[in-house]
């Protein structure tokens, strides 16, 4: 399966494939923004596509991931299932929270839930 553009209520989103290339640098993040700049305002990547380390908050690559989709203006949904990550950490719990009452960064189970945060 590729990346495809989907309309989410008049909202254009990149989903990127569950089985694309794994996004483990900000370089593989500013690659995915490449492949959406013209064509959608969200990018919904699957958080089977994030390297582990995206979710270990010390290690600075969730930041770095989220700071790129800031600095061009292109939203960002992690989209699944994360609460194995978010009960290991706190401050993953309160970067989620905090994110998800935001307008630039969502972690999400599913699309609707996306479609949701892009209609209100």
């Amino acid at each position: 399966m590729s990346d495809t553009v989907v309309d989410s209520g008049g909202t254009p989103v990149l989903v990127c494939a569950a089985d694309g290339p794994a996004i483990s640098t900000p370089q593989d993040a500013l690659d995915v923004i490449g492949g959406a700049f013209g064509r959608a305002d969200v990018v919904a990547i699957p958080v089977g596509r994030l390297d582990d380390s995206f979710f270990q908050l010390r290690s600075g690559l969730a930041g770095e991931i989220m700071q790129k989709f800031v600095n061009y203006r292109i939203r960002l949904a992690v989209v699944g299932d994360i609460t194995v990550h978010v009960a290991a950490s706190d401050a993953l719990r309160d970067l989620v929270r905090e994110s998800n009452r935001g307008r630039h960064v969502w972690f999400v189970a599913d699309l609707d839930e996306l479609a949701g945060h892009l209609s209100g």
